[in-house]
C-alpha cells in the first residue's frame, strides 16, 4: 500500500504552527483595520483570461492550470496530439487556472465592481496562491499573500500610510527592520542622464547587484549589457553616493537636474521624508538607489523592508503602479500596495525566538474524568469557565489517570484540574500547576484568577 504524501512545494501545519501563523496573520488583518483597510476575497481559481500575459514570460510558466471537467479530451484534434504544441493543447484543455498573486485578481475585482466601489478603495487581502516554481528553501508552490492596496488616488499620503503600517506591524511583532525607499522615475533619471535610457532595465538590474557582487562586478556587468564606458563612468558618483537621506537627496538634486521625470522622483522621495519625520518611526526609512524590485510594474515609490537581525532577504515589498486596471479596460486607476511576507516573517520570529509564550498550546486547563458523576458536576462550570475566556476541556473518557495527564503533557497544557466525590462534597477544585508541579485546592473564583494570571 502506497504511504500518503503531499505534493512538492507545499505543507502540512501543525496545531503549533497554525496559532504562530494566525499570530502573524492577525497582527497583520489588526493593524490593516486600525487604517481603515476593508477585506475582501477573490476566489482560488480565475478564467486564465485573466491570468495570461499579465506576468510576463515566466508568469504564464508557473501558472498552475486547471483541467476542464468531463471529457477535456475531446476537444483537442488528431494534429493536437500528434504535433506537440503543448502551449495550444493546454489552451484547449484548460479553462481556469490557480491565482498567481492577489494583484491581478484584485485589479480584476476592481474593474468588475467597479460601480459599487467608493474611490479611494483601500483593501486588504490574505489568501493563499500558487506557483508552479521548482521547490527549494523560503520558496513554496502554495504560500500566503498578505496584501493592502489603495486605489483611485495619487496622494503620496498613501505612501505615508502604508509605511507607517510596515513600522507598526514590525515594531509589534518585534522585529527591527529597515526600510528601503527609492522611485522608478529616479532610476529612469538616472538612465537618462547617462544617455542610456533604452537600457533602464539592464542598468537597474546591475546596480541592484551592489551590496551583494560590489562595485567592479556591476560595472563590468553593466559592459557587458552593452552600456557604453562613458556612461558608466558618469554612473559612479551615483553608485557611490552615500551620506543621509538629506545629503542623497541633495546630491541627487545635481546629478539629475536636467531630468525633468528624475527630479519629479526626488520630489517624490522628498515630500515622503519630510511628511514622516514628525510620525517618529521606530524602524530605519533609507534612501537605497539600488532597490529596482518590479521595475516593470512600478511607476513611483518602490519599498522593500530587510530584517536586520536576520539574513531572509526581504520580508515585505510593494509600490506605487499607475494603472492597475487598464490591462481590464479600465485606464487611470492609480494604486500603491505592500505585502508582507508572511512565511519569511515566521522564520526571521523563530530564528530570532520572538513569538510570545503560549503559542505551545491550545488549551489553558484540562478537567481529568474520574466518571460520569464526576462529568457530570464538571460540564456546568466548563462552561463558566469558558466564559471567562480560558481555554478548557474535559477528558472525553474515564480513562487510567496516568492516560489522562500523559494527553495534558503531549499537548503542552499547563494546568489540570481534578475533581472526585471530595471535591465535589466540598464544593473545591484540585489545581495542578504542570510546570511547576505545585498542586492546591481552591474555589472556581481562585482557579480562573490562577489560570487568568498565567495566560490570560
Amino acid at each position: 500500500m502506497q504511504k500518503p504524501s503531499i505534493p512538492k512545494g507545499t505543507r502540512d501545519f501543525s496545531p503549533e504552527e497554525m496559532a504562530k501563523r494566525n499570530y502573524i496573520f492577525n497582527t497583520i488583518r489588526e493593524i490593516y483595520q486600525l487604517h481603515g483597510f476593508q477585506p475582501i476575497e477573490t476566489p482560488a481559481m480565475e478564467n486564465l483570461s485573466t491570468l495570461l500575459g499579465k506576468y510576463g514570460e515566466e508568469g504564464d510558466r508557473l501558472l498552475f492550470k486547471v483541467l476542464n471537467s468531463g471529457d477535456f479530451l475531446a476537444s483537442l484534434s488528431h494534429e493536437d496530439l500528434t504535433e506537440g504544441n503543448a502551449a495550444r493543447s493546454a489552451h484547449k484543455i484548460s479553462e481556469k487556472g490557480l491565482r498567481y498573486d492577489l494583484t491581478v485578481p484584485f485589479a480584476r475585482y476592481v474593474v468588475m465592481h467597479r460601480n459599487e466601489i467608493t474611490f479611494p478603495f483601500k483593501r486588504y487581502q490574505i489568501q493563499p496562491v500558487w506557483r508552479a516554481d521548482r521547490p527549494q528553501r523560503g520558496r513554496y508552490r502554495e504560500f500566503f499573500q498578505c496584501d493592502a492596496d489603495i486605489v483611485g488616488s495619487d496622494s503620496l499620503l498613501n505612501e505615508i500610510e502604508l509605511i507607517q503600517i510596515i513600522d507598526e506591524v514590525f515594531t509589534r511583532l518585534g522585529i527591527r527592520v529597515s526600510i528601503r525607499l527609492n522611485n522608478r522615475k529616479i532610476l529612469a533619471g538616472i538612465a537618462e542622464v547617462i544617455g542610456q535610457t533604452d537600457q533602464l532595465t539592464d542598468i537597474t538590474v546591475a546596480i541592484d547587484k551592489l551590496d551583494k557582487i560590489g562595485l567592479e562586478k556591476v560595472n563590468e556587468e553593466l559592459a557587458a549589457k552593452g552600456v557604453d564606458e562613458e556612461a558608466i563612468k558618469k554612473l559612479q558618483p551615483i553608485l557611490l553616493m552615500s551620506g543621509d537621506n538629506a545629503e542623497k537627496i541633495g546630491l541627487l538634486r545635481k546629478e539629475l537636474h536636467v531630468s525633468k521625470t528624475g527630479l519629479a522622483g526626488v520630489d517624490e522621495v522628498e515630500f515622503i521624508f519630510e511628511k514622516i519625520k514628525p510620525l517618529t518611526l521606530r524602524s530605519e526609512l533609507v534612501l537605497d538607489l539600488t532597490l529596482a524590485r518590479g521595475l516593470d510594474y512600478y511607476t513611483g515609490a518602490i519599498i522593500e523592508v530587510k530584517a536586520l537581525d536576520a539574513e531572509f532577504g526581504s520580508i515585505t515589498g510593494g509600490g506605487r503602479y499607475d494603472n492597475l486596471t487598464g490591462i481590464f479596460g479600465l485606464p487611470d486607476i492609480s494604486g500603491v500596495g505592500i505585502s508582507f511576507g508572511a512565511d519569511r516573517i515566521y522564520d526571521v520570529l523563530t530564528q530570532l525566538n520572538l513569538f510570545p509564550e503560549g503559542f505551545s498550546h491550545s488549551t489553558d486547563l484540562l478537567f481529568v474524568n474520574f466518571g460520569e458523576k464526576e462529568a457530570d458536576w464538571i460540564l456546568p462550570i466548563l462552561k463558566e469557565v469558558r466564559s471567562s475566556g480560558i481555554r478548557c476541556e474535559l477528558y472525553p473518557e474515564e480513562a487510567k489517570m496516568r492516560k489522562q495527564m500523559t494527553y495534558a503533557n503531549n499537548n503542552r497544557i499547563p494546568f489540570v484540574a481534578l475533581v472526585g466525590e471530595k471535591e465535589m462534597r466540598e464544593g473545591i477544585i484540585g489545581l495542578k500547576n504542570m510546570i511547576s508541579g505545585e498542586q492546591r485546592n481552591c474555589s472556581l473564583r481562585e482557579l480562573t484568577d490562577e489560570v487568568k494570571k498565567t495566560f490570560g
